[in-house]
């Protein structure tokens, strides 16, 4: 499968993959996606076998849509379809930008339509998204006592004035912060384990956070379902996450949060949600680039 684009605007070539770090931070790091333009003729196990190929954490795969501006996009990860996947959003939104120039579109995913604005500016195209309407949930005691043995980390790691939860904004994902930012850096969780109990739950991540201020937190996201140990930029955690703080009050509206992502891997991400006070869905704004060849 060829990474080089020889596509044209307006009849992208089906079968390019083209290779995008989406949310990077000061036009380093970022976490990468893959983007297949024109995949109407792929099915779905041929892009399985692209996203598997590609093996990065999701692989985002665009259908011509009944109006402009209007794509079906799925996103595959090495083993499996997933519902929504923020980064890749991004990844295909810039890419689109790129070959269309900046504008609003609209991607109709499995999660629900997703709006997507894309704007110039003099470092490069971003891409702001917005996702579904969000929701949470209280852990569970007993799924909460199984991610801290998968984690190996104990009760007393947890920052109280966060309370674990189960959040949704297109796929759900388990939320833990953390009062040390060592115990986050230090994270060595057993995979194995983590993997059985989000399948069961049905999680596509674990969102470990930390907290430096009200509007500012670091995270890292395990990522065992899609075949990874870790992403290094989750856009949708991130929806998930500003839903959160929304809904439990731990936040001034309306706010922008910055969540600093993948320090602690060598891909340093950077990822601004927007939550405003009287809309449950949540924007995620970050850039993306090519990966070079």
């Amino acid at each position: 499968m060829t990474t080089t684009d020889n596509s044209t605007p307006d009849n992208p070539r089906a079968g390019n993959v083209l290779r995008y770090a989406a949310f990077t931070q000061d036009g380093t790091g970022g976490n990468p996606a893959g983007v297949v333009l024109n995949a109407d003729s792929l099915d779905d196990a041929g892009r399985l076998a692209v996203a598997a190929q590609i093996g990065y954490s999701e692989t985002a795969f665009i259908e011509a849509g009944p109006q402009q501006g209007k794509y079906r996009v799925r996103y595959f990860s090495p083993r499996a379809e997933v519902a929504f996947c923020g980064h890749a959003t991004i990844a295909t939104a810039v890419a689109l930008a790129e070959r269309r120039g900046p504008g609003d579109l609209i991607f109709d995913t499995l999660a629900g339509p997703i709006p997507v604005r894309t704007e110039a500016t003099p470092a490069g195209y971003t891409a702001t998204l917005t996702s579904v309407p969000t929701r949470t949930r209280a852990a569970e005691a007993g799924e909460l006592d199984a991610a801290l043995a998968a984690l190996r980390w104990q009760h007393a790691d947890l920052d109280p004035r966060y309370p674990a939860h189960v959040t949704y904004a297109g796929n759900d994902h388990l939320i833990l912060v953390v009062s040390d930012r060592v115990r986050l850096a230090e994270l060595d969780y057993d995979y194995e384990a983590l993997d059985v109990l989000m399948d069961k739950r049905g999680w596509t991540t674990v969102h470990l956070v930390y907290a430096h201020s009200p509007l500012m937190f670091s995270a890292r996201d395990p990522f065992p379902p899609g075949g990874v140990v870790e992403d290094p930029a989750t856009g949708a955690a991130a929806a998930a996450f500003g839903g959160y703080l929304r809904a439990l009050g731990l936040i001034d509206l309306p706010a922008e949060v910055t969540v600093l992502q993948g320090q602690d891997m060598g891909s340093p991400s950077r990822l601004l949600v927007h939550v405003a006070g009287d809309d449950s869905r949540v924007q995620v704004t970050g850039t993306a680039a090519p990966i070079p060849d």
